[in-house]
């Protein structure tokens, strides 16, 4: 198993507990993503799995039945994702996106990590679940967002930083970088 491999395992591991942990009245929660309900904020995470496997297929990516059981369709798109990983022709396969060309592993190792672990925390804090992440996640994600952070401040996207505290942990840096109040 490669390192990008591995950090994606345990980044959806993590999200895999929170999703498993909602209680059902719970879904129509609203999250730290102030547009989003639970329910909401699970159905992007799948939908942007989804579009990332799609992307390595050359195929349009498959909807995400909002009303349906999220449970079952998180478990279904993070397991193309692993099995695309897995694959080392797949993983290597160069693909396009808004972060220009890369390899699909790379795109797996920037975008989908640090959306599945910045919303594993949004969805932890939104049902009141451990919102302890994964550290080597964290250090990955803070560093790829860093370089970009202009193109992340945009409607859709993070909301402004946050000024931590002088003793901040590496995990609040990285929730306060990405606009949210650790």
């Amino acid at each position: 198993m490669t390192e990008i491999a591995d950090r994606y395992r345990r980044v959806a591991d993590g999200f895999t507990s929170r999703v498993e942990g909602i209680g059902a009245p719970q879904w129509s929660a609203p999250t730290p993503c102030t547009d989003w309900t639970v329910r909401e904020l699970v159905s992007h995470v799948i939908g942007t799995h989804r579009a990332v496997h799609a992307n390595v297929r050359g195929e349009p990516a498959a909807e995400v039945d909002a009303e349906g059981d999220l449970g079952a369709q998180w478990q279904a798109a993070r397991a193309e994702i692993a099995g695309a990983l897995e694959d080392p022709a797949t993983a290597n396969t160069v693909v396009g996106g808004m972060f220009g060309e890369q390899p699909f592993e790379s795109l797996v190792s920037r975008l989908l990590c640090a959306d599945t672990l910045v919303h594993t925390w949004d969805l932890a804090r939104a049902t009141g679940q451990d919102e302890t992440l994964d550290p080597v996640a964290t250090a990955s994600a803070f560093a790829f967002l860093t370089p970009i952070d202009d193109a992340i401040r945009r409607p859709g996207g993070f909301a402004p930083k946050i000024n931590p505290a002088h003793d901040a942990d590496e995990q609040t840096l990285f929730l306060n970088f990405c606009g949210r109040p650790a």
